[in-house]
């Protein structure tokens, strides 16, 4: 047997749960956390030429995060790239760009990388890659075997899977970002932020010690 409230218990019944929302939201709100993060990721100044398929029209990836309960879903789109082309994309430590563009003096290396997506142009010169998995302000990897502490990778990068696509560019020999690990040089990748110094992956930074960290 089913029981229909009346009127009354009716409109109770949507005012408890109005503010059963209500609640809800201002929990989520007291967490400080965006629902979506969007940035920009740029190209590797020498590469510029190996990446384009127009000379008038510069190679552009938009990025939009949005964060899930129990995993963040990215969507990446290429735009303007030469038709065909092929990349790695990871999530790398380091960045060899600094906030304005400019390299990173003494650059010695991207750090920790996780290796996330293939990527493929269509013959439209686009592409649009979604990953699926832990991103904003958390993802990190470890190896107690060789000292590594827990190390957040707060930037994205891919590089050219086939080294002769950049061969024209300059690039010779290999570089480890691919699956064969002999992939060509970086392509694309994030900028820090110019206050906290992370990568965009970071939403929440906070301060302890006088160092910034991120707040995961």
């Amino acid at each position: 047997m089913s029981i229909i409230p009346s009127g009354r218990r009716r409109v109770a019944l949507a005012g408890l749960l109005a503010a059963c929302f209500a609640l809800g939201s201002a929990v989520a709100s007291a967490a400080g956390k965006p629902d979506q993060a969007h940035f920009q990721m740029y190209a590797n100044p020498g590469q510029i030429a190996c990446l384009q398929a127009d000379p008038y029209r510069q190679p552009t990836v938009d990025v939009t995060i949005d964060r899930g309960e129990d995993n963040d879903t990215a969507t990446l789109r290429l735009r303007n790239f030469k038709p065909g082309l092929d990349f790695d994309l990871f999530t790398v430590q380091n960045s060899n760009q600094a906030s304005d563009g400019l390299p990173v003096p003494g650059f010695s290396n991207f750090g920790l990388a996780w290796y996330q997506s293939d990527i493929h142009v269509n013959g439209s010169g686009r592409a649009t890659v979604r990953i699926k998995t832990i991103l904003l302000d958390q993802i990190f990897g470890f190896d107690p075997a060789v000292g590594l502490a827990p190390t957040n990778t707060f930037h994205l990068g891919f590089w050219f899977n086939d080294p002769a696509d950049a061969a024209a560019c300059g690039f010779t020999g290999a570089t480890p970002f691919n699956g064969e690990h002999h992939a060509g040089p970086l392509a694309f990748v994030t900028r820090p932020d110019p206050l906290t110094a992370l990568g965009p992956l970071c939403t929440d930074p906070t301060t302890v010690n006088g160092t910034v960290a991120c707040n995961p």
